[in-house]
């Protein structure tokens, strides 16, 4: 039972650690390399984050420049980092960090400022150094603090290239931080061997505890010398004593400022990667109310439709009953009920010209001054005119855009109120120009010419014409045939036949009503 309560208690206090400090799970590499982005000591207040990167390749890591400048600090958020992930506890760094697994992790890391220099401080820095050699191997981390220090600086940093070597040649991986400068060239001219530094600002004379890997540390006295009031004199003969030594550090200067360059850029990067994962999830929601909104409209342009359906039944039954009833019709009744019969059953129901999809089609309709985001860039404009052929200009930051409308989508869309117009049907018995006694239906579709032709013949009957001419052209004989069969099935045609050749011939038709 405690060890159950313990468990859930340690699962809780992960949680907690992960939203209070944004910590992450890292993922586990299979070839013992580590990457840590914007790694953090978890014990320092306000740490700086850092970018580590050990690859599969690399066997050391060599962090040379003066004291206070955050070396230590460095090996301790490795060793740290590391002991962390491998014990099942997130870390302090960002998304799609990795770390290697070891066997055993060895360090040998003292506070050489609140020490005594002496020989017991090197004699106990390499009696743990000899036990640790003995026991390294190729699935070990290592971490060492001033390797070599202690001791006349020639045999110090003679000792710490040969430690080093021998670490590299047994591939252990190896961070280790020193003064010598020796150890400089050791790691350019060594393969598999990177050097580091930590980052000083000469402006204010203070260290910014920034990580600059593959650039070697740099001394700074002369620059720190020259701030604090030394003479210009001592300062320039001390420099003229290491010309080549300052040759060397202008090269590390150069590298300095192309790293601090390509850090920028980098954090640039992930500024724009943010906006980006901002903007598709914004993105996202809006296309996702806009699939909501379409439902939500073609379910009311459904219920609407089924409706008007419901009524036009409702009353084309009662229309037929009273048809039905009725034992003697004269044509204007007929011509009456089909009319009222057309009415209230349209032959198909578009949606398109349902009110309720018009009004939110036309609220989603580009409009001048409606925001957009262009598709391709992803960045955000204001709609500014539309041109004659239909494409829009845009305003998108500092550039005008000339985009067609698949080009962007809207942000949000200004609803325009519409004037609702009262739609009145009115029933006329005859056109305003009198009866028409001919019909022509040359050049009209054979559905077109059906329509024509039975408005025709009703108009001919509410007006009591005893004889109609049809045209029909001869053409194809289609529109020919379907004008006979249509008086054919006509109660009120008396009979009908082509007209004289003088006067078309079978290219047109009279008609005969019954009196």
């Amino acid at each position: 039972m405690m060890l159950g309560l313990s468990a859930i208690w340690l699962i809780r206090a992960k949680v907690r650690f992960i939203q209070e400090r944004q910590a992450v799970v890292p993922k586990l590499s299979e070839n013992q390399e580590i990457q840590l982005l914007h790694v953090c000591h978890p014990l320092v207040k306000n740490a700086v984050a850092n970018d580590v990167h050990f690859g599969q390749d690399l066997t050391a890591i060599v962090i040379t420049g003066p004291n206070t400048g955050g070396k230590t600090i460095m090996l301790k958020t490795l060793g740290l980092t590391q002991v962390m992930a491998q014990s099942g506890l997130p870390i302090l760094a960002d998304k799609g960090s990795r770390v290697g697994i070891f066997e055993e992790i060895f360090a040998d890391i003292g506070d050489e400022q609140s020490i005594e220099q002496s020989l017991s401080t090197f004699s106990s820095h390499m009696t743990n150094i000899v036990g640790i050699l003995g026991k390294v191997n190729q699935h070990s981390l290592l971490l060492l603090d001033e390797l070599g220090a202690g001791t006349d600086p020639q045999e110090g940093a003679a000792l710490a290239m040969a430690i080093l070597e021998d670490l590299r040649l047994r591939q252990v991986k190896t961070m280790a931080t020193t003064h010598y400068p020796e150890l400089k060239a050791y790691g350019i001219e060594t393969a598999f061997v990177q050097n580091a530094s930590m980052e000083f600002d000469t402006a204010t004379l203070r260290p910014t505890y920034r990580f600059m890997q593959g650039v070697p540390g740099r001394s700074n006295a002369f620059e720190i010398a020259k701030r604090l009031g030394l003479s210009e004199v001592i300062v320039g003969d001390a420099s003229q004593q290491v010309d080549q030594d300052n040759d060397v550090n202008r090269i590390i200067e150069q590298l300095e400022e192309q790293t601090l360059e390509s850090r920028k850029r980098l954090d640039n990067i992930r500024e724009v990667e943010q906006e980006n994962l901002k903007m598709n999830r914004a993105l996202k929601k809006l296309y996702n109310e806009l699939n909501r909104e379409k439902e939500t409209e073609l379910n009311k342009a459904r219920e609407q439709a089924a409706e008007i359906v419901d009524m036009a039944l409702s009353e084309s039954d009662q229309i037929l009953k009273n048809l039905h009833s009725k034992s003697q019709l004269k044509p204007h009744e007929i011509i009456e009920a089909k009319a009222k019969l057309k009415k209230l059953a349209p032959e198909k129901v578009d949606l398109s010209k349902n009110k309720v999809l018009q009004k939110a089609k036309k609220k989603r309709a580009p409009k001048v001054g409606d925001d957009i985001v262009v598709l391709s860039y992803g960045q955000r404009g204001t709609l500014t005119s539309q041109l004659k052929d239909g494409r829009w200009e845009a305003q998108v930051g500092l550039i005008k855009m000339i985009l067609e409308e698949k080009e962007f989508d809207l942000v949000q869309a200004q609803q325009e109120k519409q004037v609702k117009k009262k739609q009145v049907n009115v029933v006329k018995r005859t056109s305003g120009r009198g009866p028409q006694a001919r019909l022509d239906l040359r050049g009209k579709r054979y559905e077109e010419a059906m329509n024509e032709l039975d408005a025709f013949i009703d108009q001919a009957l509410l007006n009591n014409m005893a004889q109609v001419d049809i045209i029909h052209g001869i053409g194809t004989g289609v529109i020919r045939e379907g004008v006979t069969k249509y008086l054919q099935r006509n109660k009120h045609v008396k009979s009908f036949g082509y007209a004289p050749q003088n006067a078309g011939g079978s290219g047109a038709t009279i008609v005969t009503f019954k009196g």
